[in-house]
């Protein structure tokens, strides 16, 4: 096998292969992406393998532009002939496709020119027994923690590893390698007449920044523990705090609401708010593409605009959207480096611990799972089934089921009272439990 340095040539010279086929079949402008991705999934419940997976696979895609207007075409085989024909495919689409005054490469003054490396490359080598080895042990430790948990939907074990480059006209070419480790598990505990399930994971780049199986295990089955005997709340409004892996997803739907193919369609409840107040005065949010070992680092997005660390809000106060080089044109703005999305999101921590939290929402609802998709993206309703403990005095009194949380983005994030410091970053977004003033709790 070919060292990786060695794979990344080979695949530089098929992008420089490609962009030229575009250039000899009559196309003004071309980019063009080579990918190769490989790794293992083990999938073991009750004591028993289930699943094992070993996954190879590589593509490319190739965009070409005749003046305004655009083609694209993938293939996976990666042959002379394939290559040629996707070129091809591409240009007749082109040539016959309505002209967009909107479409083209990103600026080349953008490309990103000498870029980090950002330790993203961690190969594993995890052979497919030691692999169910560490998801046995994990799925064990949860059974094992208490008689209680009675049941499992099993532990997952993931490795892979994968190689990406790009290149466009303006004579850009980059790329990197990468790789991501998994670790997850699912249990059930039964209680009386009731059930309840939980789960708990760990990722990274390397396998050193994964939580150990045992703890895995053990976490997913003391959230199962804690969440028996749950009950229904009567309809109510009372302050909320969404605790640090559910937060994750507001931080999620504030980039939806700003990013640029929802504003320039007039589909966000942010339109036109940039440089307005969107949360209180504490709030900072942020984007850092250039963290070390971040599940969503890269050098240079997906049109090879170089990223770069900034501020989304400062002193609560929206100070920039989230763009590719198609909607900033749409919009008459600059793209910010953001196709392909937001890299390693954050929201800066309060000083406050999940104790001081609870104590700060006195009575109120802590939720720790959401289900269902009930966001309007265009008013920003928000209306999600939800579970988690309802708290008095500051103190967890029992776990709730069977709620719905309901309210408006917009009221949600002015009404943010406090950000905590128990900070989730198993993920590309990192956030600690929010604290909100008042929602709408919709139960019995």
């Amino acid at each position: 096998m070919n060292s990786i340095q060695e794979q990344k040539v080979i695949l530089e010279h098929l992008v420089a292969d490609l962009l030229a086929e575009a250039h000899h079949q009559g196309a003004d402008a071309a980019e063009a992406v080579v990918s190769q991705n490989a790794g293992i999934s083990i999938g073991v419940r009750m004591g028993e393998v289930e699943t094992v997976e070993h996954t190879r696979d590589r593509g490319l895609g190739v965009t070409v532009y005749f003046g305004a207007r655009k083609g694209s075409a993938s293939t996976t085989d990666l042959g002379t002939t394939a290559v040629r024909d996707a070129v091809r495919a591409a240009c007749n689409i082109a040539r016959h496709t309505q002209e967009d005054p909107y479409a083209g490469l990103a600026e080349a003054a953008l490309m990103a020119r000498d870029y980090p490396d950002l330790d993203l490359y961690h190969p594993w080598g995890v052979s497919a027994e030691q692999a169910i080895e560490l998801a046995l042990e994990c799925e064990h430790a949860a059974r094992a923690l208490d008689p209680r948990i009675t049941n499992s939907e099993g532990a997952n074990l993931d490795s892979h590893e994968g190689l990406y480059v790009y290149g466009n006209s303006h004579g850009f070419s980059g790329g990197y390698p990468s790789t991501r480790h998994g670790l997850s598990c699912a249990v059930l505990g039964q209680e009386g007449g009731g059930m309840q399930r939980d789960y708990w994971w760990t990722s990274g780049r390397a396998q050193e920044d994964l939580e150990s199986p045992v703890e895995v295990g053990r976490k997913a089955a003391e959230r199962t523990l804690a969440r028996l005997g749950g009950r229904r709340l009567s309809t109510r409004t009372a302050p909320v705090v969404f605790q640090a892996d559910v937060a994750v997803g507001l931080l999620r739907n504030l980039i939806g609401a700003i990013r640029g193919s929802a504003l320039y369609r007039q589909a966000s409840f942010l339109v036109d708010h940039l440089g307005r107040q969107i949360f209180p005065e504490f709030v900072h949010i942020h984007e850092n593409p250039h963290l070390l070992r971040g599940l969503s680092s890269a050098p240079f997005d997906s049109e090879g605009v170089a990223t770069q660390t900034r501020d989304l809000v400062t002193e609560g106060v929206l100070r920039g959207y989230v763009l590719d080089s198609y909607s900033a044109r749409k919009l008459g703005m600059q793209t910010t480096g953001n196709a392909g999305g937001v890299r390693n999101l954050a929201i800066d921590p309060g000083h406050l611990n999940q104790a001081g939290l609870r104590q700060a929402l006195g009575a109120g609802l802590w939720v720790t799972e959401l289900m269902g998709q009930g966001i309007n993206t265009v008013t920003g309703d928000y209306s999600r089934g939800a579970a988690g403990f309802w708290v008095e005095n500051g103190e967890i009194a029992y776990p709730v089921e069977e709620i719905t949380i309901a309210g408006n983005l917009k009221e949600m994030f002015l009404g943010l009272q406090a950000v905590g410091n128990d900070v989730d970053t198993r993920g590309s977004t990192h956030t600690g439990s929010w604290l909100i003033d008042h929602m709408t709790i919709a139960g019995e």
